[in-house]
């Protein structure tokens, strides 16, 4: 019978030992570090006067998506005749990269939709407008700014 307990000691505190090990690996994974912004926070600055876009290529009233040279994908929305606001593409619900359809800013994983113009959620799951993105016109380009 002694034996028989000793096996049984034996599964029992590998098994726990085996548990405890799957839990810290799945706790230090959630924590882990990643090069990737989380949805809702904002990216690192881009360098002022970093050509995003030709004002020409963005229709008044729409937006047009853009690669910032960090990688970074940005909107670009032409407010007025002169004027151009910017968002991150990076939609704060989880992450996904949304695309200009008209008016709108949309999100291809959930269905969240942004005002093209703003910025703001029109409607979710995403409750946080995108992060704005500096922007100025120059010579007939939008730069950062």
């Amino acid at each position: 019978m002694t034996a028989e307990l000793h096996s049984r000691r034996t599964v029992l505190t590998t098994g726990a030992t085996v548990a405890g090990v799957a839990v810290g690996a799945v706790a230090l994974t959630a924590c882990g570090s990643d090069s990737a912004p989380k949805p809702g926070t904002a990216q690192a600055p881009i360098a002022a006067g970093t050509p995003l876009v030709a004002l020409a290529d963005v229709p008044i009233g729409q937006a047009k998506a853009a690669k910032a040279p960090d990688g970074s994908d940005v909107i670009v929305a032409r407010t007025s005749e002169s004027a151009c606001a910017a968002f991150s593409a990076i939609c704060t619900h989880q992450g996904c990269t949304v695309a200009p359809k008209g008016a709108d800013l949309v999100c291809p994983c959930h269905g969240s939709v942004f005002n093209a113009l703003t910025g703001e959620v029109k409607h979710g799951p995403a409750n946080k407008p995108l992060a704005s993105v500096p922007v100025k016109v120059e010579n007939g380009k939008v730069v950062t700014g």
